[in-house]
């Protein structure tokens, strides 16, 4: 496994993900480093992008957005930088992954409701350089989003959930 971060980074990791409003010094005494080490390991792992946007603790329910879906999308191949751009102005759009396979991207999408998801999903499908899209429904999360169980193995523990 190749990583710069080490188990103390890994510890730290694990203690904002379960405090995230934690001060620096309650960090420190919890992972039993100095204040000063734990702001300066903050510091770099914030520069290196290893910390992520607030953004992704927001539910989008709570600001109107119950329903999500992901829509598969095909484009035409030098297209695709116009297609990325094109969907990036759509507020109603999360996230864009670039995929291998028969389908070029994974849209994430949230909607008010299915009126409003038909509505995104016509708009992306009239999008210059998309040939075709495929609309799937959540109906249940049954795994959220987590790196606990990796930042356990890192930290060499062995538990396998927060």
């Amino acid at each position: 496994m190749h990583t710069d971060l080490d188990a103390h980074d890994a510890q730290l990791l694990l203690a904002l993900a379960e405090h995230p409003r934690a001060t620096v010094l309650a960090l420190a005494d919890r992972i039993g480093l100095s204040r000063n080490t734990v702001q300066a390991r903050l510091a770099r792992l914030e520069q290196r992008g290893v910390l992520g946007t607030f953004e992704r603790r927001i539910d989008p329910a709570a600001l109107g957005y119950p329903l999500t879906a992901f829509v598969s999308v095909r484009v035409v191949q030098r297209e695709l930088a116009a297609v990325a751009a094109a969907l990036d102005r759509v507020p109603e759009v999360l996230e864009v992954h670039g995929l291998s396979g028969e389908e070029d991207l994974l849209v994430h999408v949230v909607a008010a409701d299915t009126d409003d998801l038909y509505r995104i999903a016509g708009q992306l499908l009239a999008t210059d350089g998309v040939e075709r899209t495929t609309t799937s429904l959540v109906m249940r999360s049954l795994v959220g989003f987590r790196t606990a169980p990796l930042l356990h193995r890192l930290a060499g523990s062995d538990e396998s959930s927060p």
